[in-house]
């Protein structure tokens, strides 16, 4: 049997809507190359050793699609449903709440980022045991310039050598990232990732070089490069 000291729990927020792809439905169930976009997602987590369960953060009315999905999967690892909220904020703060009591050290992953590989969930896995938390992320390509939202005027150009674009997963050990969000929720702090949290509550935490590839479902457009992806993996 596996140590449980060694099991890292994977958390994939999943309540997100599908407006800005143009449909009227949760996204994660939108066909990408004949299977729901959620499915692809599930796959990496199976094939990663170091991940054995995973909390599926939803909205019921979605349950019944998801719950479809992992049993044609015939996935071997835990999953268990957790209720979303009306933020991603919240909704990873039900998941923390949902956690088995053993769980020590967290990753939590977009469902939305279908192209993650299983190295990147691995790599996540081996740093979250060593610091407190972490992001994946890529260097920043292109320039960018800090710009006033009243004069649309340019206000610096940004030192692109020390800018990094965040992906997930992001991993944290439990009891701190459970510890912010309650002070997040005591200050009203309104952040967009967990590791903002962290960073509020003065907490280190380590950049994981992430992959180019693993883009975020957005817009009809992320689709399409995503199949053209998928489409040169096979």
């Amino acid at each position: 049997m596996q140590d449980k000291g060694k099991i890292v729990f994977l958390l994939i927020p999943a309540a997100g809507s599908g407006r800005r792809m143009g449909a009227d439905r949760n996204k994660l169930l939108l066909n990408l190359m004949g299977q729901p976009l959620i499915a692809w997602t599930l796959q990496a987590v199976e094939r990663s050793p170091s991940i054995q369960w995973i909390g599926l953060i939803g909205q019921p009315e979605d349950w019944p699609d998801f719950k479809a999905i992992v049993a044609n999967l015939n996935l071997t690892k835990t999953v268990q449903f957790t209720v979303g909220g009306s933020t991603r904020q919240e909704s990873v703060f039900r998941g923390l709440q949902a956690l088995p009591p053993e769980a020590e050290q967290v990753l939590i992953h977009d469902g939305a980022r279908c192209l993650v590989t299983p190295d990147l969930f691995d790599r996540c896995a081996v740093v979250v045991r060593q610091t407190p938390g972490l992001v994946a992320a890529v260097p920043v390509k292109d320039t960018i310039k800090q710009v006033s939202p009243e004069t649309d005027l340019v206000e610096q150009t940004l030192d692109r050598s020390r800018l990094w674009a965040v992906q997930t997963p992001q991993g944290f050990h439990v009891n701190l990232l459970k510890q912010c969000h309650e002070q997040g929720k005591q200050n009203s702090w309104q952040v967009t990732d967990d590791a903002a949290l962290f960073e509020r509550c003065q907490l280190p935490v380590r950049i994981v070089v992430g992959e180019e590839t693993n883009l975020k479902i957005t817009t009809p457009v992320d689709l399409a490069i995503a199949e053209l992806i998928l489409r040169q993996r096979v």
